[in-house]
């Protein structure tokens, strides 16, 4: 069990990297809006227009990794109201407080992430 003042560390680390994403987030569709402003009407060769779409695509990306982060932030508060913050999801055990230290969203105690990972290999996908 966690102590209330390691929550509140937890909470206030939660609360800056919301902050620091929605920000990233901000600033990628501001980027965005500005990008298809200044390409309005402008043609371009293919090599342009192929730069344009890998970038597009590697930006939505971040944006996607940045939204599912928010969201794990959003379960890691639900947890912290329900009192089961810091228990791992799948064996029960208490999280090293190190290893929600390093990521406050944490949900699994390193063993058993390193078991879902092997069994949950990472899937690339085409962005566009």
């Amino acid at each position: 069990m966690l102590s209330e003042e390691q929550l509140q560390t937890v909470r206030d680390l939660l609360s800056q990297r919301e902050a620091q994403l929605q920000g990233e987030i901000r600033l990628a569709r501001e980027a965005n809006a500005e990008r298809e402003i200044e390409q309005a009407g402008v043609v371009g060769d293919q090599g342009d227009a192929a730069t344009a779409h890998l970038q597009d695509g590697i930006r939505h990306v971040e944006m996607e990794r940045d939204v599912v982060e928010l969201v794990d932030i959003d379960g890691a508060r639900r947890r912290i109201a329900d009192g089961s913050y810091g228990e791992c999801i799948d064996c029960g055990q208490d999280i090293d407080y190190r290893r929600l230290m390093a990521q406050p969203t944490a949900s699994r105690c390193a063993d058993c992430q390193s078991v879902y990972e092997r069994n949950h290999p990472t899937v690339l996908r085409d962005p566009g």
